[in-house]
């Protein structure tokens, strides 16, 4: 797809570096409501010293163009070997290839079991030697399935094998972020449903980060015996990511005043409902960065270029946080503030030295404009 001039969100974008600086702070639902209880005032081994250089502090972003739009509730988004890409449709239950040199689409079929409403429908994407995981909502549960998929654009999906099921399920704080890890488990961040007290208990699959070998068994070494938790006290993690030295970040919707980044670890307590952002307290994880929740409501996070880079759908903007090993090496600063409206996913390309960007105005909460929605691509330093 050729380029064309911003005006206003939800319209294609001009090649062109933007700087647009924001302060540090945090996160509220992707509807702006406030729900549920306000707060009170082996395992992979854990990777040492950094391999990678500090980022640098400004960093920049250039939309290079737009891949393909006319998407309709676009959600998750997963890289193909060869490049292309499958993105999945929330609300039309539907996986699409799209083919990442001309951005002509194929859609590979229709999801059984999705049972769409509110946050929840066909959620994230990963996939793995031969195989299409999803992250949806069916009648009964969120679960994990996977689809064979041979891998060419007339190719169809195989029917749906469960991996996981029984994640809780709601209107809201679905969760809904699936992706591989280095170590080759597979990784799920869920929500707590509007149940806060699942976050906390250990005994629930809501509200936590699980890791699970790709047939959905537990995963050797994780913290708890017996079981797929790998962290907890979480609200809503809709964004999974790695760095350079493997380890693992995860974006998090706050409720009344902040939303997160965290550094994961295992068997750690990030805080939720008990604690909101940053709180110094015994026993509690508190994140590395957090933004108020007017300018955030986080959805996915890549790593490119020694930063993190995550979408935010209330915030309209992409935020890009540098990283010197497990700590900020700067101030987070965000690019294309209400340029394209609601930004959901964002994908590290290949070669690492760029983005995939997906928009995300037809979700109901946004304002469509022509061409929405679409995958964007940015070339980020």
């Amino acid at each position: 797809m050729g380029r064309g001039r911003v005006v206003g969100k939800g319209v294609a974008g001009a090649a062109a570096v933007l700087l647009l600086v924001a302060g540090c702070s945090s996160s509220p639902d992707e509807d702006g409501r406030r729900t549920g209880s306000p707060p009170v005032p082996s395992a992979p081994p854990a990777p040492s010293a950094s391999s990678a250089p500090p980022a640098p502090a400004a960093g920049r972003v250039r939309v290079a163009g737009t891949l393909t739009e006319g998407l309709r509730s676009p959600w998750g988004l997963a890289e193909l070997p060869g490049g292309d890409l499958l993105v999945s449709s929330r609300d039309e239950r539907t996986i699409t290839r799209v083919d990442a040199p001309t951005g002509r689409r194929t859609t590979l079929g229709e999801v059984p079991g999705v049972v769409p409403g509110g946050e929840g429908g066909l959620m994230g994407l990963a996939v793995r030697d031969g195989w299409v995981y999803a992250y949806l909502t069916s009648a009964s549960d969120n679960r994990i399935v996977r689809m064979r998929y041979g891998g060419g654009a007339g190719d169809r999906l195989g029917a749906p094998e469960p991996v996981l099921t029984g994640l809780p399920k709601g209107l809201i704080h679905n969760g809904g972020r699936i992706a591989f890890g280095p170590d080759g488990m597979l990784y799920a961040g869920t929500g707590e449903t509007g149940r806060t007290g699942l976050a906390q208990d250990k005994g629930s699959l809501g509200g936590k980060i699980l890791r699970m070998t790709p047939e959905g068994r537990p995963a050797p070494g994780n913290p708890f015996p017996d079981s797929v938790v790998y962290s907890y006290g979480h609200r809503n993690v809709q964004g999974l990511a790695w760095d350079a030295d493997g380890r693992l970040w995860a974006s998090e919707f706050g409720q009344n005043t902040w939303d997160e980044l965290n550094l994961i670890e295992p068997g750690r307590n990030y805080g939720w409902p008990v604690v909101e952002g940053t709180a110094g307290r015994a026993g509690f994880t508190d994140p590395v960065a957090q933004w108020p929740t007017d300018q955030a409501s986080p959805s996915g996070i890549a790593y490119a270029r020694g930063a993190i880079w995550m979408a935010g759908l209330r915030g309209e903007r992409l935020w890009r946080i540098p990283l010197s090993g497990a700590e900020r090496s700067g101030e987070p600063r965000a690019f294309l503030k209400d340029e394209y409206g609601r930004l959901r996913t964002v994908l590290a390309t290949g070669g690492g030295a760029g983005l995939w960007l997906v928009t995300s105005e037809t979700d109901t909460r946004g304002t469509p404009g022509p061409g929405d929605d679409r995958i964007l691509r940015l070339e980020v330093g």
